[in-house]
Order: structure tokens, then C-alpha cells, then sequence
């Protein structure tokens, strides 16, 4: 039998030799060994490794995907509208008349520039999801091991629990 713990519990437990096991299954094994909890936040996992930039697009696609802006939008839309066509042009001062070609170009730059920047957030989303799911098979399979090997434990001490009954009835037992 293997002589390294985690050569043991890789044995016992999973099956394999320690050199076959993934990262996962290697960290699971390490926290069983060691007696270290394994559950962490993913998001915080993330959000530590995660540059300046990925955190401004995720703001970014927060604020430009919310109620508030798109009402802010229309709003902001329908004013530049009116000023255009009735306030500045009684004085003939409108600066975007209609068909409000500016209006069109700031309307598209604005949607050049925040495709790709809400693409880049929900790029990082993707890779969150894909650390928790990976941090969940962790969890769930240091989960399933600890029943194991709580399950061995309690089979344990039922055999010797019918040992010490039988032990019991046998000093009972009048002597022939």
C-alpha cells in the first residue's frame, strides 16, 4: 500500500494513483489530508485576479443594461429632439437640425464603443461561472468523500459494537 497520505486517500477513495488525479481533485485530497476547509467565494476568487478594466466594463455593462439609463437615454434623446426642431431653430441656432445627422453619429459611436465593452463583461461573467462550477465539483466532491469516509467510521464501530454484544453474551452464557 502507498506510504504518502495522498497516495492513500487517492486509492481509497478515488481510485487512481496521485498521479492521475486533476488539480481539483489533488486540492480536495490536500484538504481532506490537511483538515482545511475547501469552500471559498468564487466571485472573490475573481474579483481578485480581475484588472482595472475588467472591472469598469462590468460597471459598464451594469449601468448600460439598467432601467435608469435607458430612461436617462430617451429622456436625454427627446431633449436634444426638441431643442433641435422647436427651441433653436425659432433663433436659427440648432446645431443638429433633422433629420439630426450629429445625433446619428454620436448614437452609433455610441454603440461601437459599448458592444465590445459589454462583450469583454460578459466574457468575465463566462469565466466566473466557469471558477464557481469548477470550486462546486470541488466542494461537492470533498462533500461525497467526508460521507465516505464518515460511512466507514460508523460501519467501523457497528462491527465492533456486534463484537462487544457477542463478547457480552458469552461471559452471560452459564458455563456448561
Amino acid at each position: 500500500m502507498a506510504s504518502h497520505p495522498i497516495e492513500q486517500l487517492s486509492a481509497t477513495y478515488l481510485g487512481k494513483n496521485s498521479s492521475e488525479l486533476q488539480p481539483e481533485e489533488l486540492r480536495v485530497l490536500n484538504s481532506l489530508h490537511t483538515e482545511t476547509p475547501l469552500s471559498r467565494d468564487a466571485a472573490d476568487l475573481s474579483d481578485d485576479v480581475s484588472t482595472y478594466g475588467e472591472r469598469l466594463s462590468d460597471k459598464v455593462a451594469a449601468v448600460g443594461g439598467s432601467w435608469t439609463f435607458i430612461i436617462i437615454f430617451s429622456l436625454v434623446l427627446l431633449a436634444w429632439m426638441l431643442l433641435n426642431t422647436d427651441v433653436l431653430s425659432r433663433f436659427g441656432m440648432a446645431f443638429d437640425p433633422y433629420p439630426y445627422i450629429f445625433l446619428n453619429l454620436m448614437l452609433s459611436t455610441l454603440a461601437a464603443v459599448q458592444a465590445p465593452i459589454i462583450m469583454m463583461s460578459q466574457n468575465r461573467q463566462a469565466a466566473k461561472d466557469r471558477l464557481a462550477a469548477a470550486h462546486d465539483f470541488e466542494v461537492n466532491l470533498r462533500a461525497e468523500l467526508d460521507i465516505r469516509r464518515l460511512h466507514a467510521k460508523v460501519d467501523e464501530i457497528a462491527a465492533r459494537n456486534a463484537e462487544l454484544i457477542e463478547e457480552i453474551r458469552a461471559l452471560r452464557k452459564p458455563s456448561a
